[in-house]
């Protein structure tokens, strides 16, 4: 996926972290929610291998949500 692309999805991602921060609790695991069924399989690993490279530009909402799909993920593989 090209540089552009990922700093949309980087922004797109801190647009929905920012709408689920207001609820303070739950809002990392209501953003992974909402990226499990809004958003495309490539769009998920576009922005989990950003995070895996460091996340750079990501609020933290959004990496801590992206990190409950990656933990998933991983429990789902074993």
């Amino acid at each position: 996926m090209s540089h552009d692309s990922v700093e949309k999805l980087v922004k797109m991602a801190n647009q929905i972290g920012a709408f689920f921060g207001v609820q303070k609790i739950g809002a990392a695991a209501g953003m992974a929610e909402h990226l499990r069924k809004f958003w495309a399989p490539h769009m998920r690993e576009a922005i989990s291998e950003h995070v895996s490279h460091g996340g750079a530009g990501l609020d933290p909402i959004a990496i801590e949500a992206i990190k409950i799909l990656q933990a998933e993920r991983a429990k789902g593989a074993a």
